[in-house]
C-alpha cells in the first residue's frame, strides 16, 4: 500500500468521521409503563452512522492506534465481534482504506454479516466453541490469534481490553447528563465487554453524579460472577470475563432470560414504535422489574445500543423463537409483569 501522503489523509478522515458519531437522540419513553410521577427516557445508539454504540468504540480504538503508531497505511485490522463492532469496524476501515478481518461465531446475525461483506470487511465464522471452556467467544478469540500470527502488518485492536472504549462512552454519559441537566437517577446498560458501562461509570465518577448504573446481563453469562450456560441471542452477556470488566463497577446487576428479553423487545416496538435489538429487550425488562418500587420523581435513562432490523429473523420471529427457545407467539402474549395489556 503506498502511504504518500496518506498518514495527513486519514487523520482528516478521522476528524470528519468523529463529527458524525455520537450526539444520538434521548426520547422519552411515556407508554412503555403506566406510571407518570416518573420520567424514562431512551438513549437511541441505533443513529449512529453504523447502526450502534460500537461505532464510538470503534472510532476510538482506531484513532488511539492511529495517534500512537499502532496502526499505519500498511495495517491490517482484525478483531472479533457478536456484529455491531464488526459493522462499525468495516465502516470505518473501508473509510480508512484499512483492510478488516472481522471474526464472529455461527451464532451472528446473518444481516450484520452480510453488511460487514458489504462495507468490505472479510468474515469469519467460528462454528464450533473452545474444546477447553465450551465457549464460542474463546474460540472467537484463538481465531483472532492465529490471523495475526499468519498476517502481515495485522493489528487486533482487542475491544476487550482497549480502555479507548472507556473513554469513548464517557462521552456517551456526557451527552445524557448535559441533556438533563446532570439529574441522572438510574442508567440501565447491557453488558458484553463493559466498555460502554465503564466509560458511563467514569463520567459519574468524575462529576460527583448520583447516577445508579444497572448492568444488564444475560443469563448464562459470566459477567460479575455469573454461571456459564448456553445462549442464543447475539450481542450482550459473555462467555469469558474481560478485562475492561475491572473498570465497569456497577451498583446492581440484573440478569434476563432470553425469553424475557424477547418479550421486552417486543415490548418496546408495540407500545413505543421503537425497534431495538436483543439486548435493548432485556433493557427494557430490566426497568420494569424495577418501576414499581422506584420512588417518585426518578428520572431513569435506559440506553438502547443498536437497532432491530437485524434481529427481525430472530428476535422478532415466531418461527425463530419457538425453535430456539420453545415458546410460541400465545406464550410471548402473556401480560407482563407491570400490567398493561401489550
Amino acid at each position: 500500500m503506498s502511504t504518500g501522503g496518506r498518514p495527513a489523509l486519514v487523520g482528516a478522515e478521522l476528524d470528519e468521521a468523529e463529527a458524525l458519531v455520537g450526539r444520538t437522540p434521548l426520547v422519552p419513553l411515556r407508554r412503555l409503563q403506566s406510571r407518570t410521577d416518573i420520567t424514562v427516557w431512551a438513549k437511541l445508539e441505533s443513529f449512529n452512522p453504523g447502526g450502534s454504540a460500537k461505532d464510538r468504540t470503534a472510532l476510538a480504538m482506531l484513532r488511539r492506534g492511529w495517534a500512537d503508531g499502532s496502526i499505519g497505511p500498511g495495517s491490517t485490522i482484525v478483531e472479533s465481534s457478536s456484529g455491531n463492532l464488526g459493522v462499525a469496524l468495516a465502516r470505518w476501515c473501508s473509510r480508512l482504506d484499512l483492510p478488516f478481518h472481522c471474526v464472529v461465531d455461527s451464532k451472528v446475525n446473518r444481516p450484520t454479516a452480510a453488511l460487514i461483506r458489504t462495507l468490505g470487511g472479510i468474515v469469519h465464522t467460528v462454528d464450533r466453541p473452545d474444546p477447553a471452556t465450551g465457549d464460542l467467544l474463546a474460540a472467537r478469540m484463538a481465531r483472532v490469534r492465529e490471523l495475526v500470527g499468519r498476517i502481515d502488518g495485522a493489528v487486533w485492536l482487542n475491544q476487550y481490553a482497549n480502555e479507548a472504549a472507556i473513554e469513548a462512552h464517557s462521552g456517551t454519559m456526557r451527552e445524557i447528563a448535559e441533556a438533563l441537566n446532570h439529574r441522572v437517577d438510574r442508567l440501565y446498560v447491557a453488558v458484553s465487554t463493559t466498555g460502554t458501562l465503564s466509560g458511563c461509570r467514569r463520567y459519574v465518577q468524575q462529576h460527583a453524579l448520583g447516577t445508579r448504573l444497572i448492568a444488564v446481563d444475560a443469563v448464562g453469562s459470566v459477567l460479575f460472577g455469573g454461571g456459564r450456560a448456553d445462549r442464543q441471542l447475539s450481542g450482550f452477556g459473555a462467555g469469558t470475563v474481560p478485562a475492561l470488566a475491572a473498570h465497569a463497577q456497577p451498583d446492581d446487576v440484573v440478569r434476563i432470560s432470553e425469553i424475557d428479553t424477547v418479550v421486552g423487545c417486543r415490548l418496546l416496538a408495540r407500545r413505543e414504535a421503537i425497534v431495538a435489538g436483543a439486548s435493548s429487550g432485556a433493557v427494557v425488562q430490566a426497568f420494569l422489574r424495577d418501576a414499581a418500587q422506584l420512588p417518585s420523581g426518578t428520572q431513569v435513562v435506559l440506553l438502547l445500543h443498536d437497532g432491530g432490523v437485524p434481529y427481525l429473523d430472530t428476535v422478532y420471529d415466531d418461527d425463530w423463537v419457538r425453535r430456539r427457545l420453545g415458546v410460541d407467539a400465545a406464550q410471548l402474549e402473556q401480560p407482563p409483569a407491570d400490567g398493561l395489556e401489550r
